[in-house]
Order: C-alpha cells, then structure tokens, then sequence
C-alpha cells in the first residue's frame, strides 16, 4: 500500500524544489519531510531525488513516480470531496493584491470553483496592508499579500521583483530636480521604498498622481505624468523600466506571502495549495 502522505511530500518537495518549503507546504519540518522521502525510497528500494546544490530535483524513477503520484493524490482529494459535497463546502474568503487579480490567477480559481460547486469563493483585491488587516481581524480566512523581504510568518513565501518605469512615449527626463511619482495611497509598501529610495539618494520629490487603483497608475505613467514603482506582472508594454544606470537604484527587497487564520478550513488549505503552486509557477518563470 501506498501512503498518500509520503507522495504528498514527495510531490511537494519536486514542486518546490527543496525540502525546506516543501516543509512549509504540507505543515511539516524540514527534517520531518526528509524522513519520509527516506521512507518512499526505502520502499522503492532506489533513489528518487537528487540532490544538486541546493535544488532538489527527481530522478529519472522520481519522475516515473511524481506521475502516478500526482494523480492519486488527485483522485483521493476527489473522493474526499465528493462524499463531502453533500455538507457543502462553506465559504472561503480570499484576498488578493490587485496585480495578480489582473494576472491569469483570476482565470485559475474560476476553474477551481467550477469543480467544486459546493463551495463558495469570496474574493476580494486590496492594497496589502487592508488585507493583511482584515486577516489579522479574521474577515478574510486566506490572504496572498506583499511584505518586506524576510517577514516571519505565513505559508510560504516568494521574492518578488519590482522595477522603476516611465512611460515608454513619454519618459520622465531622471535628471529632473524634483522626482514626479505616482502610487497608491500611503501605506503602501511600493510607495515607502520610493519616497526611501529617492531620499537616500539625497533627491527630493513630489507625489504627482494617487490612486487606488492599480489601473490608473499604469494609465498615469504610460501617459508620463510621473515615475511609479511596478511589480514585474504589472508592467505593461507602454512603460519603460529604469535601472541604476538611469539613477534609479533598487528599493528594498519584497516579498510576496500567503497567510492563512489559525483555524483555516480544509477548503481554505486546498486552495492555499493552489495559490502555492501558482506562485511556484510564477516564480519558476521569471526565474
């Protein structure tokens, strides 16, 4: 008999590429997923990852294996939730940043839903520190929100890359005495490493546009009413990125966290699973 937990790990550690966050995935230490992918090549009687630095990847039984483990471990959640779709699923109130709600993450939990009709989605896309808010209040049950670089806490967590840019038609001239930039309201983490940027670089600026919409900054420096700070999903092909070439030194590390209240529902985790290996996903492309 198979253990549908070691395969979980398995799966886990292959997706993530390491034991590490593969730990952080499945609820488990580091050492703890390790012990059982001993136990799953113990059983095989072969290897099924190999070690190169400091990825993890299958070899060529591992991959053999992360197929058919893949889909037993799809046909068990299956099961579990058809004999429980009688009860229905609940609600499961999700918050997202603005940029990944116009990113295909959108499109990904539309198909989810459409499997799982018993259950209820709520979404709502917000600034980060209103959902990390309403998190710590306990109106959201799950949230994907931006962070400063190495904040403890949470699932799992991701760099994130972000970029100066100007409009591609109508670039800001760098040089210019007082630095137009365009943001959210305050509060918000890109809006701090701006203003900290350009003042440790001994410039002074001015805020030119503000809005709470991801939509209208992008409009504002595309038609080059200011400089904005942009995470790399959000760029569009009117904006024009700008480097320390250009005097525009990176701001300070983000990170983008998935968190979820203490008492997170068996729906809630699965589609924190999903959100985990979208992010994967994402992060594996810009890589």
């Amino acid at each position: 008999m198979l253990d549908l937990e070691l395969l979980r790990s398995f799966v886990s550690v292959v997706d993530a590429g390491g034991f590490t966050r593969a730990g952080e995935r499945v609820h488990r230490t580091q050492s703890t997923v390790s012990q059982q992918i001993k136990r799953l090549e113990d059983d095989f009687g072969r290897p099924l990852l190999n070690r190169i630095g400091k990825k993890v990847v299958p070899t060529e039984d591992g991959e053999r294996l992360l197929a058919y483990a893949r889909r037993l471990l799809a046909l068990a959640e299956e099961t579990r939730d058809v004999l429980a779709r009688p009860k229905g699923d609940g609600v499961v109130r999700l918050g997202i940043p603005e940029d990944f709600a116009a990113y295909r993450l959108t499109e990904l939990l539309a198909s989810f839903m459409r499997s799982r009709p018993g259950l209820r989605l709520d979404v709502r896309a917000d600034q980060s520190m209103c959902l990390r808010r309403d998190l710590e209040r306990s109106e959201l049950d799950l949230a994907l929100l931006k962070r400063p670089a190495g904040e403890k806490g949470g699932i799992s967590a991701w760099p994130e890359r972000v970029h100066w840019v100007t409009s591609k038609i109508h670039p800001v001239d760098p040089g210019t005495q007082s630095v137009p930039l365009i943001g959210f309201p305050p509060g918000c983490l890109y809006r701090a490493g701006a203003i900290h940027a350009i003042e440790s670089a001994g410039r002074t600026w001015h805020m030119a546009y503000t809005s709470s919409s991801l939509a209208g900054i992008q409009a504002a420096v595309a038609a080059g009413l200011g400089l904005g700070i942009l995470s790399e999903i959000a760029i569009q092909p009117t904006h024009r990125v700008l480097s320390a070439k250009d005097g525009f030194a990176p701001i300070a590390k983000t990170e983008v966290a998935l968190m979820a209240t203490p008492e997170a529902s068996p729906a809630t985790l699965r589609i924190a699973d999903l959100l985990a290996n979208f992010c994967d996903s994402v992060q594996a492309k810009a890589a």
